[in-house]
């Protein structure tokens, strides 16, 4: 399994990723889900409902297709995020690991309401570091879906 320390595939060359990956979050139990890559995004969201944090935790629900997640996580911080529709909000910061394919990177992560955005994570520039190029076309280079069998 590769780590982020990992990232380079040969001398220093970057990993090609593609705009959409499939993912999963093991430190939380959840199996794999489709996430967007987005340059234009500085940090990571993820999609939480039933947000409830005190001075040291965050609770939430990670609402996913055919199931609902209840997680719980230490609370890093709270940070301010404008939106690319301009809306500033005020989000629960968390850290967690994120899987994509034999990579798994460790990342802040905001909590917010997903709900209209068609995916449950969005994964922006400063989570993924310098060390990737995103490509424009392709989906699932680093998380090739599993065949059904026939």
């Amino acid at each position: 399994m590769l780590t982020a320390r990992d990232r380079h595939v040969k001398d220093g060359e970057p990993i090609v990723i593609g705009w959409r990956e499939r993912v999963s979050l093991p430190q939380l139990g959840v199996g794999t889900f489709s996430a967007k890559i987005d340059t234009g995004a500085r940090s990571a969201a993820l999609h939480a409902t039933d947000i409830e944090r005190d001075d040291h935790h965050v609770t939430f629900v990670l609402p996913l297709p055919k199931r609902r997640h209840h997680c719980r996580l230490p609370l890093k911080g709270m940070r301010k995020v404008k939106s690319s529709s301009g809306h500033t909000e005020t989000r629960a910061v968390v850290e967690t690991e994120v899987k994509i394919g034999k990579l798994i990177l460790r990342m802040e992560v905001t909590l917010t309401d997903r709900t209209d955005m068609g995916v449950a994570m969005l994964i922006g520039r400063n989570s993924i570091g310098h060390d990737f190029l995103v490509h424009p076309t392709k989906t699932n280079l680093l998380s090739a879906r599993k065949r059904k069998p026939t």
